[in-house]
């Protein structure tokens, strides 16, 4: 029996999954609702915490959702290595049109904001018949989103070993939580041809699932919360963060009586200011005067810097506090930091995604790919003014090689592929050329 057919009877077959996501993995959090919270590392924990819970996480993520959401898609034909121009055919619709009143945008929207929180966005084909995968062909066929810690990665091999050298991916199983107001269903089983599984940063633990690069800096979102619970903190008692009022000869009843008054007349930012008045034997001392001896935008930003790193996105692009200070902002050093996104960040997601998506297409022959068509992106703008500045460049190139008497074509192909080799002289030169 192959792997195919074992799928067919993978409810009653032996089968090996990856672990399932964020297993076993638990992180200690303060400075929420109490000194210290447990909470489980898990998909809905990063939505909530980080995603919905830290600034710096939501700016980080919306900033490279909108650059990457700007690409769209075509295909090009590869021959000998180069790759042809770029064009489209009716098999992209799904890709323009994903969903009813969807666009290319806010599928990619989708994709990075998944991946990011998950690690992993995994989505199939449906249409208004019911049928998924490669069965849907009918009428309203769409793109159909698969929540990540729904779907299992099922392993398999030639042995039934998941950790043979030959092991792979056989199938997804997508199977949704259960609650109140769903039905009980059966899990699906899906083809890895019938499923885009994006991926853009492998868990180097597991073999065929990614990881969220937020994983890493779990501590700095940590910090960053707890940076801005203690500011709040610091507003709320005072405009100071904390004072010590030595009592003399008082009893316990005295004590608490003078407590509940100090703390309604001298507590909260309202009562800020104020002047302390004190029985004789009661002495005051300031711990600490304000936040500017805490440095708290150094403290923040450098937290700040270490999330954009995490995130592929420069501080000056994020528009981050380090990254608006000094010369980060000069005309130059922005470019900078601009191309250096794009180079080594939005470059590789689009490709990583094109790769992804093309399981849900079909192309028109096996020497042709999908690839991100990019002219349409505003950020990379500068890019195409340093294209058209090389053009001009190759463009006198190509001019002096066909004055001094070289092949046409042969010219062309070395300029294009940077072969001198391919040069091929006609024996003639300039005077005998003219």
């Amino acid at each position: 029996m192959g792997l195919l057919d074992k799928i067919a009877e993978a409810r009653g077959a032996k089968s090996f999954t990856e672990p399932p996501f964020w297993s076993q993995r638990r992180f200690l959090t303060s400075g929420w609702s109490s000194d210290r919270e447990q909470i489980e590392n898990d998909f809905e924990a990063y939505i909530e915490l980080a995603y919905k819970g830290d600034g710096p996480v939501f700016s980080a993520i919306a900033d490279r959702q909108r650059i990457f959401s700007q690409a769209r898609f075509a295909w090009q034909q590869f021959r000998n290595g180069q790759g042809g121009d770029l064009f489209t055919t009716d098999a992209l619709q799904l890709l323009q049109k994903p969903g009813p009143n969807m666009t290319t945008g806010e599928l990619l929207s989708r994709m990075d904001v998944t991946a990011s929180l998950a690690g992993n966005y995994y989505s199939t084909t449906a249409d208004d018949n019911g049928r998924i995968g490669r069965a849907a062909t009918g009428p309203g066929r769409r793109i159909a989103y698969l929540r990540p810690d729904w779907v299992t990665i099922i392993i398999g091999s030639h042995n039934d070993d998941p950790n043979a050298v030959d092991a792979k991916v056989v199938a997804y199983e997508y199977r949704p939580r259960i609650t109140a107001l769903s039905v009980q269903s059966e899990p699906v089983l899906l083809l890895p041809g019938e499923v885009c599984h994006y991926s853009p940063q492998p868990d180097p633990a597991a073999r065929f699932r990614g990881m969220s690069w937020l994983t890493p800096i779990i501590r700095e979102i940590q910090s960053d919360k707890a940076a801005t619970l203690h500011k709040e903190r610091f507003f709320k008692n005072g405009a100071q963060l904390s004072k010590v009022i030595a009592l003399k000869d008082i009893d316990e009843d005295g004590f608490d009586e003078f407590v509940e008054n100090y703390n309604k007349s001298h507590v909260g930012a309202e009562n800020a200011y104020k002047t302390l008045f004190l029985l004789g034997g009661a002495d005051v001392t300031t711990l600490t005067a304000d936040l500017k001896q805490l440095d708290f935008k150094a403290t923040q930003g450098a937290g700040e810097t270490r999330i954009a790193m995490a995130s592929g996105m420069h501080p000056v692009i994020l528009g981050m506090s380090e990254g608006l200070a000094g010369s980060s902002l000069n005309e130059g050093n922005f470019g900078a930091a601009r191309r250096l996104v794009a180079d080594k960040t939005m470059r590789h997601l689009w490709s990583v995604a094109a790769a992804s998506l093309q399981t849900l297409v079909t192309p028109p022959n096996s020497a042709t790919q999908l690839v991100p068509d990019l002219r349409e992106v505003a950020f990379l703008r500068e890019d195409a003014k340093d294209l058209a500045e090389i053009q001009g460049i190759e463009s006198r190139s190509i001019r002096t090689l066909l004055d001094a008497g070289y092949e046409g074509d042969s010219v062309i192909d070395a300029v294009v592929t940077g072969d001198w080799t391919r040069l091929h002289h006609s024996g003639l030169f300039s005077v005998q050329l003219q």
